[in-house]
C-alpha cells in the first residue's frame, strides 16, 4: 500500500491542517492569536495626516542593516530595530514592495506595484533603492481597492493577490509573475460562502449587544452577506498560510458617500497548492477587534499590512492596520445625532487620528496547537528517520508530552515506546526542545516510521527533525 510521507527533516510539521496528522484522540486545535504590541508609526498630523496604512511589511536590508517599509501613499521608513521607525517622503510610493536579493540587476533590487495611475489596476515598477521607482511598460495587474503582494520561494515567484466582485461579493483572485513584470491570467482562489454569512450574522449581533464596542452610526439589520476584503500570504515551512480579512457589513450608506458601516477581522487559512484553500480552526478570529477604550486603535477594524516577517530567532511579527472609528464624524451627526459618541465620551480630536499600523507576536510556529487533555495522543503521517534528532515546540507548563515511535502497522518499535523505554517526560514550555531516547538508539530505520505524541494537558505546536 502506498503512503504519503511526510518530510520533517525539511520543514517543521504544523497543525493548521491535517496534512502532518494520521490519527487523534482526545485533542482539540486551536487557533493563538498573536499578542498585540500596539502603534509602530502614527499618523503625523504636522503633514496634515489623519490616517496611515500600509499593504507592504517591512523588508530587511543587509547591506544597510536597516528595515524598510513603505506607507500607503506616505512615503518611506527605516528601522534599525522594527521598532522606531524614521520617516522619508517619497515622490511615488509603491502599494507593494518586495526586495529581491536574487535579481543579478542591481536597478532592479526591488520590485513592485503601483497604484493610482490612468489603467485602472495595478502596475508593475522597478527601484535600485526601494525609494526612487520606475513604472515599466508592462500590462496591467487588474485590481480594484484592495491587493496583496509577496515573493514565494517555493514556486520562485512574485504572487498577487487582488480583489475583484463575483457573486459571493469581494472576492480573492490570485496572479503570479517569475520576473515581477508579466503576470499571468488571474484565477479566483478565495471567496466567502453560507458558513462565513451565518457567523456574519451572529458576529454583528454579538457587536451590537455589546456596550464595551464603539457602534457605527448607522445599523439597518438587513441580512448582508460577508466578503472577503484581501488577503495576505505568508509562505512558511512548506504550507501557505492565508490571512482573509472577513467583511461583515451592518449598514448600508445612502448617496452620495455609499458603501457599508462594518466589522473588519482577520482569520486563518491553509493551502499546499496557492489554489486550494481550507480555512482554520473553524473560522476562528485570528486579529479582532477590540473594545473601545479612547487609546487604542483596533476597535472597527483590522486587517493584514503584508505577510507577517518570521525573525532569525523563529518570532513571528504580524504588522497590521488598526482603525478606531467604524464611521465618520458627519456620518454620527447625520445618521445618529452623535448619541454613541456621548455614551463613550469619544474625544472629538480623535477624528483626526483614526488609523494606523500595528504590531502583534506570535511565538515560532504558533498559528495553532493541538492541545491534549487529560489523555491526548497524536500520531504522525509516516516519514523517512536517518538518524537526525527530532524536535518539538510545545507548553507543558501545567503538563507533561511522552513521545514513542512506531512503525507502518503502528506498533511501537522496540527500543523507543513509552513508558518502558522512553526518557522522562517532557516539562516546561519550550519553542525548541530536543527528544532524548533512552538509552541512545541511532535512531536510522530501514522503513518508514511514525511518531506518536501522548499530550496531557500540554499543546503542541510542532515537530521536526534535525541532524545532530
Amino acid at each position: 500500500m502506498d503512503h504519503e510521507l511526510i518530510e520533517p527533516a525539511k520543514y517543521h510539521q504544523l497543525f493548521l491542517d491535517a496534512g502532518a496528522v494520521e490519527a487523534e484522540t482526545g485533542v482539540t486545535r486551536t487557533v493563538h492569536q498573536p499578542e498585540k504590541v500596539g502603534p509602530m508609526v502614527r499618523p503625523d498630523r504636522s503633514r496634515g495626516e489623519t490616517a496611515l496604512q500600509s499593504r507592504a511589511a517591512p523588508q530587511w536590508n543587509p547591506l544597510d542593516g536597516r528595515w524598510e517599509w513603505w506607507l500607503l501613499g506616505r512615503g518611506f521608513a527605516t528601522s534599525v530595530d522594527g521598532t522606531e521607525w524614521e520617516r522619508f517622503p517619497l515622490e511615488e510610493t509603491p502599494i507593494h514592495a518586495v526586495r529581491d536579493e536574487r535579481d543579478p540587476d542591481s536597478s532592479r533590487r526591488y520590485k513592485g506595484l503601483m497604484g493610482g495611475g490612468n489603467s485602472g489596476g495595478l502596475e508593475p515598477a522597478v527601484s535600485s533603492d526601494g525609494r526612487d521607482w520606475q513604472r515599466l511598460d508592462a500590462p496591467v495587474v487588474p485590481s480594484s481597492d484592495e491587493s496583496q503582494f509577496t515573493w514565494d520561494p517555493y514556486g520562485e515567484q512574485f504572487i498577487a493577490m487582488v480583489k475583484h466582485s463575483t457573486e459571493w461579493g469581494r472576492s480573492v483572485f490570485l496572479a503570479t509573475s517569475a520576473d515581477g513584470v508579466e503576470y499571468s491570467e488571474q484565477e479566483l482562489i478565495f471567496y466567502t460562502d453560507e458558513t462565513d454569512w451565518d457567523n456574519c450574522r451572529q458576529r454583528v449581533r454579538s457587536f451590537l449587544d455589546d456596550p464595551g464596542y464603539i457602534k457605527p452610526a448607522l445599523s439597518d439589520h438587513v441580512d448582508y452577506k460577508a466578503e472577503a476584503y484581501h488577503m495576505a500570504v505568508l509562505p512558511y515551512q512548506g504550507l501557505y498560510v492565508g490571512f482573509p480579512m472577513i467583511f461583515n457589513p451592518i449598514g448600508a450608506i445612502p448617496p452620495p458617500e455609499t458603501n457599508f458601516t462594518r466589522i473588519n477581522q482577520v482569520e486563518l487559512a491553509v493551502s499546499r497548492d496557492l489554489r486550494n484553500w481550507e480555512r482554520v480552526g473553524d473560522r476562528a478570529l485570528f486579529i479582532p477587534i477590540e473594545h473601545w477604550d479612547g487609546v487604542r486603535y483596533d476597535t472597527s477594524q483590522v486587517g493584514m499590512s503584508g505577510a507577517p516577517v518570521v525573525r532569525e530567532d523563529g518570532e513571528i511579527w504580524v504588522h497590521h492596520i488598526a482603525c478606531r472609528m467604524p464611521s465618520s464624524r458627519e456620518q454620527y451627526e447625520r445618521f445618529d445625532n452623535c448619541r454613541e459618541l456621548f455614551r463613550l465620551g469619544v474625544d472629538p480630536a480623535l477624528f483626526e487620528d483614526q488609523a494606523t499600523v500595528c504590531r502583534a507576536r506570535l511565538r515560532p510556529d504558533g498559528f495553532v496547537s493541538l492541545d491534549g487533555g487529560n489523555a491526548g495522543c497524536v500520531t504522525s503521517k509516516p516519514f523517512v528517520w536517518k538518524g537526525e534528532e527530532l524536535y518539538v515546540n510545545v507548553d507543558a507548563r501545567w503538563g507533561e508530552l511522552y513521545a514513542e515511535i512506531v512503525d507502518m502497522n503502528m506498533r511501537p518499535v522496540p527500543g523507543f515506546w513509552v513508558p518502558a523505554e522512553t526518557p522522562p517526560p517532557l516539562r516546561g514550555d519550550h519553542t525548541r526542545a530536543r527528544i532524548e531516547w533512552k538509552p541512545d538508539h541511532d535512531r536510522v530505520f530501514d522503513e518508514p516510521v511514525r511518531v506518536r505524541f501522548y499530550l496531557h494537558q500540554a499543546r503542541l505546536y510542532s515537530f521536526w527533525l534535525e541532524a545532530g
